[in-house]
């Protein structure tokens, strides 16, 4: 069975920063793409951000130049660094695995339990 634990959400004022993490076993974590999604008050899911296996990202634009997502390989942990955060940025972040590589342009089929961010004064 597929774990992904997520941790690291939290309220935050706007303009602050926060770091997410994603756990998961090491035969996830060296083939699978890892993903970042998140969905808002009333909102769709939609992605935030991805890396492959082999280290290539994608962004959302509404966060390129803000959020960094990177892996660490001892840890089988992935991060999303968030920095410059506004209100828009509130929702659940979700992690997500993908066999695929997000080659389809569609989220894989494993999904962490969320994890809350709030950007509020």
């Amino acid at each position: 069975q597929v774990q992904l634990v997520e941790s690291g959400g939290g309220l935050v004022q706007p303009g602050g920063s926060l770091r997410l993490s994603c756990t998961t076993s090491a035969s996830i974590f060296d083939l699978y793409a890892l993903g970042w999604f998140r969905q808002g008050p009333g909102k769709q899911r939609k992605l935030v951000a991805t890396i492959t296996a082999e280290n290539n990202t994608n962004y959302a634009d509404s966060v390129k130049g803000r959020f960094t997502i990177s892996r660490d390989i001892g840890k089988n942990t992935m991060f999303l660094e968030m920095n410059s955060l506004n209100p828009e940025d509130t929702g659940v972040y979700y992690c997500n695995a993908d066999r695929w590589q997000y080659y389809t342009g569609r989220p894989g089929e494993y999904w962490g339990p969320g994890t809350q961010v709030t950007v509020s004064s």
